[in-house]
């Protein structure tokens, strides 16, 4: 599933040449996780902003249109609007780069919606995320405190967005390593956490300085695979040594999600 950076990266591509395009059309698949996308015909697209893994896109006339990707979703200008996938198109009025922008997702996990700028009550996932990884608001002590809260694992409690925005099993897993974190942990020191924060904020910035990671599913919007993978020292590398001290990692299900980590090092 596309997790923080691979949004932002999406984010950062469209919006040079999003901002400003009024929707002259707009059609949908019939479901109506789709349908939204019809709603904003007629709209100019004043920002393109992202908040955790979701894309918001806000219009003249103080909507929002909401997108979360799901696991194969993506955003690609300029490809048929016929193809199977497509789940939903726009058109837009003649200007500066191209006409047409296209969500095409082959499982249907994904889903727009179109909302007042801002009151995102109805979706009540993002109505109560936690603090951008890479803004002020989220330090050691708030992530300590975030935490304590709960004596769920420290790894589920980070896919929840409760603590942090953003944050998915691929990046869970490689800040858990660097901060040399267990996963299964249901409590964390305040030198943990801020080990734990610093490694979050580490992984999540390398990520969208390379585009993103590509596991199968996830395309930017020219259609290229992120760079990420080939720099995860953790996740999906059960089996493998690990980088730090050789051990081999290991592989379990925690609160039915994969996880990878290395018990000599992640103590």
């Amino acid at each position: 599933m596309p997790e923080l950076p691979e949004v932002e990266t999406i984010r950062r591509e469209l919006a040079p040449w999003l901002i400003g395009r009024t929707v002259a059309a707009a059609d949908s698949h019939p479901s109506i996780k789709f349908t939204p996308a019809i709603e904003i015909t007629g709209a100019t697209i004043e920002s393109v902003e992202r908040r955790g893994k979701y894309l918001l896109c806000g219009t003249d006339d103080r909507r929002e249109l909401v997108v979360h990707l799901g696991m194969t979703g993506s955003l690609l200008p300029d490809f048929p609007t016929d193809e199977p996938y497509v789940r939903a198109w726009w058109r837009f009025e003649a200007g500066r780069g191209p006409d047409d922008l296209v969500f095409r997702d082959v499982r249907r996990f994904g889903r727009l919606r179109v909302v007042d700028a801002g009151d995102y009550r109805s979706i009540p996932t993002l109505h109560t995320i936690g603090p951008e990884p890479l803004g002020p608001d989220f330090t050691p002590t708030q992530l300590h405190a975030a935490l304590k809260r709960s004596t769920r694992r420290v790894k589920t409690q980070l896919l929840s967005q409760r603590p942090v925005a953003g944050v998915g099993n691929i990046y869970a897993d490689e800040a858990c390593w660097i901060a040399r974190v267990r996963p299964s942990a249901r409590t964390l020191s305040k030198p943990q956490a801020t080990r734990l924060h610093a490694a979050i904020v580490e992984v999540l910035t390398t990520a969208v300085a390379n585009g993103g990671t590509t596991l199968r599913d996830y395309r930017r919007t020219d259609g290229r695979e992120g760079d990420n993978q080939h720099h995860l020292r953790c996740y999906g590398r059960g089996g493998l040594p690990c980088a730090r001290c050789g051990a081999g990692l290991r592989t379990t299900t925690l609160d039915a999600r994969t996880t990878t980590w290395c018990a000599r090092c992640q103590r």
